[in-house]
């Protein structure tokens, strides 16, 4: 693993974790050298590897565990720029509002507006999302099926609309919620919730279980990631603290 040379330091660190995973040829599961371990193959500081470790657990690409070290949750440490990130995360309390005001009144008509057709395709595309989570992977495309099931029985062309026009942002929250560990079972658990309430035809506990739903969404890691500054300290404001308003979803 060559050393690095350059600030800001984790960045760099990032790109040779990379190169060291694909050269030693690591996959999911594989676990990767410890901290103290890295910070002397690379001739840096353990906090700078640390940095580095938390920029790849945002993004869902590592686990660490307690007491067991580092493990990879992908095959490949495809990392998206700290600036990315922090651009993401930016946006990301907004676009979770645009989609609890969307998806909660799209749930509450697909309850009152529903067909057993409608119900026909949520019900595949749990069974989709289902499949996708018992193989491990991370369960976006019966994600986004599911979601889309539930505008198209709303009936709203406008709504509907809406929500295509943000379909790049949705993408954004979808992929960075089921990259947690843990997450697709939960969102899986949570679809069902909101299938059920439409089937029985209850608009108020659609709507409910769909904010519920959207509120832990909303919960990633990214959001309350601080990112750290180019000399390695870590900035005071976090992405919650910025823009309050996220809570608002959850009410």
């Amino acid at each position: 693993m060559r050393r690095v040379h350059r600030a800001p330091m984790y960045e760099a660190i990032l790109e040779r974790l990379r190169e060291y995973t694909n050269n030693a040829g690591l996959k999911r599961g594989h676990r990767l050298p410890s901290e103290r371990d890295l910070a002397e193959r690379l001739g840096t500081s353990r906090a700078s590897v640390k940095q580095a470790l938390v920029v790849l657990e945002v993004q869902g690409l590592v686990e660490t565990r307690h007491g067991g070290g580092t493990f990879l949750l992908r095959d490949k440490l495809s990392t998206e720029s700290v600036t990315a990130l922090i651009a993401r995360q930016a946006r990301l309390p907004d676009v979770m509002e645009a989609r609890a005001a969307l998806e909660c009144q799209l749930a509450e008509l697909a309850a009152h507006r529903r067909n057993d057709d409608d119900v026909r395709d949520m019900d595949e595309a749990l069974a989709e999302m289902a499949l996708e989570v018992q193989s491990q992977g991370d369960a976006s495309a019966g994600d986004r099926i599911f979601h889309n099931a539930v505008a198209q029985a709303g009936r709203n062309p406008l709504l509907t609309r809406f929500l295509a026009e943000i379909e790049k942002e949705i993408t954004e929250t979808r992929l960075e919620s089921l990259s947690q560990p843990g997450r697709p079972a939960q969102s899986l658990r949570q679809h069902e919730a909101i299938v059920e309430a439409i089937r029985r035809q209850d608009p108020s506990a659609a709507r409910d279980a769909m904010r519920l739903h959207l509120a832990s969404v909303g919960k990633g890691r990214l959001l309350n990631w601080i990112p750290p500054t180019e000399e390695g300290q870590q900035q005071p404001v976090a992405a919650l603290q910025r823009n309050p308003r996220h809570g608002s979803i959850e009410g």
